[in-house]
């Protein structure tokens, strides 16, 4: 008990109707992030001043701080009822309603809060991230700028800025912010860096990801009191797990964990889904409920009552697949529900520390990608990544359907514009040069990237017409499409994933070059797990020479396509995989 709650609380023991006592005890409360007593001493404060915007305003802050945002925000609409000149109330509103996803009545809110009060930063970086939800990129660019206008100091709005420039394929002037980004990682104990954008800035090092991950833990959950340890298990019971995630639904998750997922031996297993994941009516969604014994929808629930769930449940290992993703639920973990808790697969990277330990126990890696850097123990699988047996299938079409040119060598990176950077574009330039009548096939992430990238190739001196952008299709649609393409071509610091993995289904050669940090690596590890390490090249030099005699010489691209072929098999067997994730888990327990 601090000092001030103990003055306030021998004032309210003299004065007990005062609401202006109970007001200030419940923001004491909420500053320490004690939601329950904190909505106590506003309920009562309300009780003696009804209708009070700003103690409506703090119930609705108590609601949001205990995960609760249907409930804030209709605090937050009964408080503007009473005052709707309240800048901080639009503001507390608009944050509610994106967590919501309401993200088009979040922006209107946030333009009420800009009008009241224009010089109001945070404002302006999260119009910013409403703006990003719903598309707008240029706009959520421009309210970055703003909000770094107003207060230049402001990183977590700098990071964004970086991001979305690089969605954009806009690289200027970010290498200066991505510097200043990592200058106040180093100086700046309290610098507020995503880590999911920081993994994909160029230069960043594995130490200062691991670095900003434990920054940011501490940030979100250092306040968190873990639960008491629990109990010794019955070793007749059978292994208790439970999965969660945010994309428990049409994903790139979900076609490379569901059939794991599935074959778990249910003798031995006992296999719990814990989704975060709204219901978009999808077969891929479908699937995990049907790969679970139980499914928990955990939406409308807070870390801690997760947490209490997991508990209730004797789970014996908490894996999360989605970190720090969008819509994170890794401050369940910090609650220590489970007898293990696993990071996989989701987040390509350390998960930090809070309050000196580690806020995962293991995370799953493979020899490729454990030369990065982690707070967790580090468990080795073959390779890190699963698959399920088949990818979804259609027709692949001609040629000429997908805007290709019948004859010429194509070259292909369907990764998301933001892992391309200015390096890795120059270098695919000068491959086109070097291969006449050959085309690079990119996917149509947003019109800005489309544009700048035909932009950067005529400066380069290519003709923006060998760019063919793919426009965004069904998955099916989308693998089956690739079986045109010659030759992939990574990226990097943050390789393909997900992606390479469609590549190889395809029989796709992947030429990649083996950075330092886990995202850097992703793509050498599956290519060393199938046997081709002849694709992993030293340095982007070499990817650019082997890229353009592969290009010059028909039948030793044909060979390495054959040979991908029949090697990549061995990516697509989860039953193999299930069972050596087994044998971890069962060793973890010993």
């Amino acid at each position: 008990m601090t000092p001030e709650i103990q003055r306030l609380q021998q004032q309210l023991w003299r004065a007990p109707q005062d609401p202006a006592l109970h007001y200030e005890l419940g923001r004491c409360y909420l500053a320490l992030k004690q939601a329950e007593l904190a909505q106590r001493s506003f309920a009562q404060a309300l009780q003696l001043a009804p209708g009070h915007p700003q103690i409506l305003m703090q119930l609705g802050n108590t609601a949001s701080q205990r995960g609760d945002e249907e409930l804030a925000a209709d605090y937050f609409k009964q408080s503007l009822q009473q005052d709707n000149q309240q800048a901080d109330v639009h503001f507390n509103l608009a944050n509610s309603l994106r967590k919501l996803g309401l993200n088009s009545l979040a922006i209107q809110h946030f333009q009420q809060a800009l009008a009241l009060d224009p010089a109001d930063a945070e404002t302006h970086n999260n119009v910013g991230n409403a703006y990003r939800e719903t598309g707008q990129l240029d706009l959520a660019v421009a309210a970055y700028a703003q909000a770094l206008k107003q207060n230049p100091q402001l990183l977590h709005a700098k990071v964004h800025w970086i991001h979305q420039k690089q969605h954009m394929a806009d690289w200027q002037g970010i290498d200066h912010a991505i510097d200043e980004v990592r200058t106040a990682l180093k100086q700046r104990p309290q610098a507020q860096i995503p880590p999911f954008a920081f993994l994909a800035m160029p230069g960043t090092s594995s130490a200062e990801q691991l670095q900003c991950a434990s920054v940011w833990a501490q940030q979100h959950y250092g306040h968190i009191q873990p639960l008491p340890v629990p109990a010794a298990r019955r070793q007749d019971q059978k292994i208790r797990l439970a999965y969660i995630s945010s994309d428990f639904r049409q994903h790139p998750l979900a076609y490379l964990v569901t059939d794991v997922i599935a074959a778990h031996d249910r003798s031995r297993f006992e296999v719990s889904l814990y989704s975060q994941a709204r219901d978009d009516g999808s077969s891929e969604r479908e699937a995990f409920m049907s790969a679970a014994d139980h499914w928990i929808e955990i939406a409308a629930l807070n870390d801690a009552a997760v947490a209490a769930h997991i508990r209730a449940a004797d789970i014996d290992y908490l894996i999360d697949l989605t970190g720090f993703t969008q819509n994170s639920r890794s401050g369940v973990a910090a609650y220590r529900p489970a007898r293990c808790h696993i990071n996989w697969l989701g987040y390509p990277g350390s998960m930090g520390e809070v309050n000196g330990n580690s806020l995962f126990d293991v995370i799953l890696v493979d020899e490729t990608v454990q030369q990065a850097q982690f707070s967790e123990r580090t468990i080795p699988l073959p390779c890190y990544q699963p698959n399920n047996a088949q990818r979804p299938q259609a027709e692949a079409g001609t040629r000429a359907q997908h805007g290709l040119p019948e004859r010429g060598f194509v070259f292909c990176s369907f990764n998301q514009s933001f892992k391309i950077t200015a390096d890795v574009f120059a270098c695919w330039m000068r491959i086109l040069q070097q291969v006449p009548d050959s085309v690079l096939w990119l996917q149509a992430c947003n019109p800005w990237a489309t544009s700048h990238l035909k932009q950067a190739a005529q400066l380069a001196g290519v003709q923006p017409e060998r760019l063919i952008f793919a426009p965004r299709t069904s998955v099916s649609q989308h693998i089956a499409r690739q079986q045109h393409a010659d030759l992939m071509l990574d990226t990097s610091p943050y390789n393909a994933h997900t992606t390479a993995s469609d590549a190889l289904w395809q029989g796709i050669p992947l030429l990649t070059v083996a950075g330092e940090t886990f995202p850097a690596r992703v793509s050498a590890s599956l290519l060393k797990h199938i046997g081709l390490a002849e694709c992993i090249c030293d340095d982007w030099a070499q990817l650019e020479k082997q890229a353009i005699a592969l290009a010059n010489a028909p039948a030793a691209l044909q060979a390495l396509q054959i040979k991908v072929k029949q090697q990549a098999k061995m990516l697509f067997d989860p039953l193999t995989f299930c069972q050596q994730l087994e044998q971890v888990y069962r060793q973890l327990l010993q």
